[in-house]
């Protein structure tokens, strides 16, 4: 039936039109970049056509070759029938205006962190040109370590993660950058193999997934490292990690800033006496945390 059906596709409209409804059809889960079918089989569908990604209606009633169509429901299949996240099927992931090569071997970036480092995370803080050393915990693709030497132009930052495998998406993508001299890759299981620094700035994205709703996820997200997504039994335990360690590795005056997903009362309620500030963010003021280095325990 499907082949019959590429027989009456004509045209960009043709192929939206059904990786809409394949994509609704197979009950796909979006938040890899996409929220819904239609701007993800927009997306597969420029990408595939190599059409630049923000002009989908003048190119709507172009018609295709027989090979142009073929490859098109073919990553649409792919990405209905087997659940692979879009980001793995083009092997590129974008925060912003910003590219990244990613694979399997990394969770897809999609960090709140991201919309605020390009504003040198002000109002927060007042004088970036003194931020002269970050730390980009639980770095992954190495998606935040590289938005923060682009926006810290002064600044060394150490990238830590301890899967050798996203060390090396990390490396591919530093080095697209053009950033060896100032981004650094450390493998380590987070603050372990670190020598003692101080840092103006910590940032992280860590695993915050609790166990049930590991068990609940989801298939587009089994594509992606359990290592980069479970967080323990309260989802917490990297971030307890965080809290207890950061004071001894942060310059005076230097903050933390840490995403922790949907766990704000549980944070919360374990750490009743610290004074968090919640960052707002595109998806409100209950994901991302920053205390500063004299607020630590």
């Amino acid at each position: 039936m499907l082949k019959e059906a590429r027989t009456q596709f004509r045209t960009i409209r043709d192929l939206l039109r059904y990786g809409v409804t394949r994509l609704n059809g197979a009950q796909a889960s979006f938040g890899h970049g996409s929220l819904n079918a239609y701007d993800e089989a927009a997306y597969l569908i420029l990408h595939t056509l190599k059409l630049p990604l923000d002009m989908l209606d003048p190119f709507l009633d172009a018609r295709l070759t027989e090979s142009e169509i073929h490859s098109v429901v073919e990553i649409l299949e792919r990405r209905a029938k087997m659940r692979v996240p879009a980001a793995y099927l083009t092997q590129e992931a974008w925060l912003g205006e910003h590219r990244f090569y990613v694979d399997e071997r990394v969770i897809v970036p999609r960090s709140f962190i991201a919309e605020l480092i390009p504003q040198q995370l002000a109002p927060w803080i007042e004088e970036p040109e003194k931020v002269l050393n970050i730390l980009d915990m639980c770095t992954g693709s190495g998606c935040l370590a590289i938005l923060a030497a682009l926006a810290f132009p002064d600044a060394q930052v150490d990238a830590v993660d301890i899967s050798p495998e996203a060390l090396a998406v990390a490396t591919r993508n530093v080095t697209d950058y053009q950033l060896g001299d100032r981004v650094h890759l450390v493998e380590s299981d987070m603050f372990e193999k670190l020598p003692p620094k101080r840092y103006d700035l910590i940032i992280s994205n860590p695993p915050y997934v609790d166990w049930k709703s590991m068990l609940e996820l989801p298939k587009e997200y089994r594509h992606e490292p359990e290592v980069a997504l479970a967080g323990g039994e309260d989802g917490l335990m990297f971030v307890r990690n965080l809290i207890r360690a950061s004071r001894g590795y942060l310059a005076r005056g230097g903050r933390l800033i840490v995403e922790l997903g949907h766990n704000r009362a549980v944070l919360e309620a374990a750490y009743p006496d610290l004074p968090f500030t919640w960052v707002t963010v595109s998806g409100g003021d209950d994901f991302v945390f920053m205390l500063n280095q004299d607020q630590l325990p």
